[in-house]
């Protein structure tokens, strides 16, 4: 904007002079005003020194700077619909901390029903993305069924832990871009050395693998644009 008003502040007190000059030797009629002819004269010369000698950097690395591509959004209804598992998983995991068999059954089950609901086929409008997420998303609907069907706490948060796995790749694949998700780690949940990982919408949670103050957040899951309202 400012570079167009520089451009103006040359090309108006030019008009001026021309429109002048052509009224007094081609038309022969008097001219525009001498005090004006003069006032136009120096806010050209000011305007030629100005953007000559003093280009406005500002502007020149506005006009240099490449266009943002556009971020594709996923649909109202497919966000709904993984937000609606994301609640059902943070109810899971919550259920797991209470070390609750009843409770854990009934979470996964809500779960594998909003699984069942979430809007995959949308994806199909990019094929790579479609055909890599398949494989995550069918193999966490297969561990909820193993943690409603083994029969101690310990042997459901083996499959927990694998389920875990295939939804943070399943969020990592869509790009999944309403919050911002921690990936949280208790390096010792099974053992030295045997890790448990979950999901949580907050940087501190209650670690659903039995073990109080065992939780690390070793990534996150951030596709939020810098400009959105955080949705959680």
């Amino acid at each position: 904007m400012k570079k167009v008003l520089d451009i103006l502040g040359i090309a108006l007190p030019a008009l001026i002079i021309i429109l002048g000059i052509t009224r007094i030797f081609v038309k022969k009629t008097k001219g525009i005003n001498g005090l004006i002819m003069l006032f136009a004269i120096l806010l050209l010369i000011v305007g030629l020194v100005r953007y000559f000698a003093f280009p406005d950097k500002a502007s020149r690395d506005e006009d240099n700077k490449a266009t943002p591509l556009t971020v594709s959004k996923h649909s109202e209804a497919f966000n709904t619909s993984l937000e609606k598992a994301l609640s059902a998983y943070y109810s899971l995991t919550s259920a797991f901390a209470g070390k609750d068999t009843i409770k854990i059954n009934v979470a996964a089950s809500n779960l594998s029903v909003a699984l069942d609901s979430f809007r995959l086929e949308e994806l199909k409008a990019d094929s790579l993305i479609y055909e890599t997420a398949i494989q995550p998303y069918q193999n966490a609907k297969a561990e909820l069924k193993a943690i409603i069907s083994d029969p101690s706490v310990e042997e459901k948060r083996l499959s927990l832990n694998i389920f875990s796995n295939e939804l943070f790749a399943l969020l990592s694949t869509v790009r999944y871009d309403r919050a911002k998700l921690f990936w949280q780690e208790c390096s010792d949940a099974f053992g030295e050395g045997r890790p448990g990982n979950w999901i949580s919408k907050r940087e501190q949670d209650k670690n659903p693998y039995g073990k109080e103050d065992c939780s690390e957040v070793r990534t996150t899951i951030n596709f939020v644009p810098a400009d959105s309202v955080n949705h959680q």
